[in-house]
């Protein structure tokens, strides 16, 4: 399966009835991009293509995200998302491998890594969500609305056109079920190395958060990207990219 995959080619693999977009690019040790609420594939070419300087990156689509199949009634929770992942990781037959993810992604490899141990070695976290300080929905996107004139312009037409495919009824359930499921308690059970990456200029998720999780997650090495906003992965590809390679090899990951 493997070979039959061609650097920066797509992936479309049947998991669970659905079948699910991926897109790979490098060469070397795997490693995976989970994307935040909404977000797509496509808008984390930027990081993908600094990270595959030093590995084989594999950039996943949620389902019901970017061109992966979604139904109506799935995915509607975040455990729907992590249980998604966890299924797609085992038919990748990657191994225990690193998992990325932004914001909302970063609530999902958390949950994956404390539920799906065996499919996971590292953790990095950037701008994650999940933990029960965060604001409601309502305050939420008004946060975002600030994030906005602080992106990079050149996101904002393949982010509407990801936002499009999700669909607000889909988005609208995933962020309200934010509120109900917490990754505090599955904090203490993640037994990988982790990375906290925080944008330093990001109205969204915002420093005291980043460290609230490192409170219960006390191993985890926190990392600060200066100027960040919530999109660092994009504003900032070449930073994200260095901190990760850098913990990935001191970890000798």
């Amino acid at each position: 399966m493997r070979s039959a995959v061609a650097d920066g080619r797509p992936l479309l693999l049947p998991v669970n009835g659905l079948l699910t977009h991926a897109w790979m690019r490098g060469e070397g040790r795997p490693l995976v991009i989970v994307p935040g609420l909404g977000c797509a594939s496509w808008m984390y070419a930027r990081l993908a293509r600094e990270l595959a300087r030093e590995r084989r990156v594999f950039v996943y689509d949620p389902p019901g995200h970017g061109a992966s199949e979604g139904r109506r009634d799935f995915p509607v929770c975040i455990s729907h998302l992590t249980d998604h992942l966890a299924a797609w990781l085992e038919v990748m037959d990657l191994g225990a491998v690193p998992l990325l993810g932004h914001s909302l992604g970063g609530e999902v490899v958390i949950d994956v890594a404390a539920r799906y141990p065996t499919l996971v070695s590292a953790l990095i976290a950037c701008a994650p969500t999940g933990i029960p300080e965060n604001p409601s929905v309502r305050m939420q996107l008004l946060r975002l609305l600030r994030d906005l004139p602080r992106e990079r312009p050149g996101l904002l037409g393949p982010g509407l056109r990801a936002y499009r495919r999700s669909g607000a009824r889909r988005m609208l359930k995933l962020a309200r079920d934010q509120e109900a499921h917490m990754t505090g308690p599955l904090l203490g059970q993640v037994r990988v190395p982790t990375l906290l990456l925080d944008g330093r200029a990001d109205p969204v998720i915002r420093s005291w958060t980043v460290r609230r999780i490192q409170q219960d997650l006390p191993d985890a090495v926190v990392r600060e990207v200066p100027g960040a906003p919530h999109g660092l992965t994009d504003t900032h590809p070449r930073a994200v990219a260095s901190f990760t390679l850098d913990f990935l090899r001191n970890q000798g990951l």
